[in-house]
This record gives structure tokens, C-alpha cells and sequence, in this order.
């Protein structure tokens, strides 16, 4: 598995060669815990999402991400926000250097069970007040957020 590094406004990072299409889950459970994954290729704490297939909807790239990375089924209840931060490159080792276009969803367990995939090394239902504790990027606690929140209009950036 490539190894992957983030920037965030860092004029020293590398030009990106690829714009990717993705699709993220805040996935709750019933005591407001939100899903978590430790990535293999960064050592971080993400949401669970990735890069949409020719094949999927957004919505569906959320979904057949959520299951992928943790066994889990979830149905997509709602819009979060859409993440498009020019200032925020992804580059791996098999040299990909990527902007990505997230759309966040919101989404609640209907099924499956819980599961590592290749691409993570732990999986964690996480109360929001120890979300703080964990290494993140901010990128993501960005969406933690606003999923928090409960704005009534979804996050446009």
C-alpha cells in the first residue's frame, strides 16, 4: 500500500497531478459515537470514505466505501458538506499528488459487522469529546464538526 502525506497551505508541497471525486460517511450510532478508522497509509484517524468508481453515485460511493473499509452497512441520511480546499494536496508514494473533491455524507448503521480492511488498522465508535485526543487531520475534524453542528443548510467550501 502507498503511503500518503497531507498539506495543508504549505507552499513547499508538491503540484498536484490528479483531481479526484470522493465520498465520506459520518456514520453515528446510537450514543451519538461516530465511526472511525486508523489509516494504514498515514497512521491518522479518518472518517470512512474514498474515491468514486465510474459506477457509483456519490451517495453510493459512501455506502460501498463505508462497507469496504468496515464491514458495516449504513444508509445516507443527509448532506454534511461538500470539501473542495485547493490548499489541501494528498500525495502518495507511487507519486499520485492529489486534489481531492469530498462530499460528506451523513449516514446511520443498518447492518454488517464490524471489520478491518487492508487499508486500516483499527476501527473505533468514538465519542465527540475524545475526537480531540486522536491524531487527525484537520481536514477532518473540520467535517467532524460540521456534522456536529447539525447546521440546517449542508457545509459549502
Amino acid at each position: 500500500m502507498s503511503r500518503r502525506t497531507e498539506y495543508y497551505d504549505d507552499p513547499d508541497a508538491p503540484t498536484p497531478n490528479s483531481l479526484v471525486v470522493a465520498a465520506s460517511a459520518v456514520v453515528t450510532d446510537s450514543q451519538g459515537r461516530v465511526l472511525l478508522q486508523r489509516r494504514r497509509d498515514s497512521g491518522l484517524w479518518a472518517l470512512p470514505g474514498g474515491g468514486m468508481e465510474m459506477t457509483d453515485s456519490l451517495p453510493g460511493t459512501a455506502v460501498r466505501e463505508v462497507k469496504e473499509e468496515t464491514g458495516l452497512d449504513v444508509e445516507v441520511t443527509g448532506l454534511v458538506g461538500t470539501y473542495t480546499d485547493p490548499r489541501h494536496v494528498i500525495a502518495y508514494s507511487d507519486g499520485e499528488v492529489r486534489r481531492q473533491f469530498n462530499v460528506c455524507f451523513r449516514a446511520r448503521l443498518v447492518g454488517g459487522e464490524l471489520a478491518l480492511s487492508d487499508e486500516s488498522t483499527e476501527l473505533r465508535w468514538v465519542a465527540p469529546g475524545e475526537i480531540a485526543e486522536l491524531p487527525m487531520h484537520h481536514t477532518q475534524r473540520l467535517r467532524l464538526r460540521h456534522a456536529f453542528e447539525e447546521r440546517a443548510e449542508p457545509y459549502l467550501g
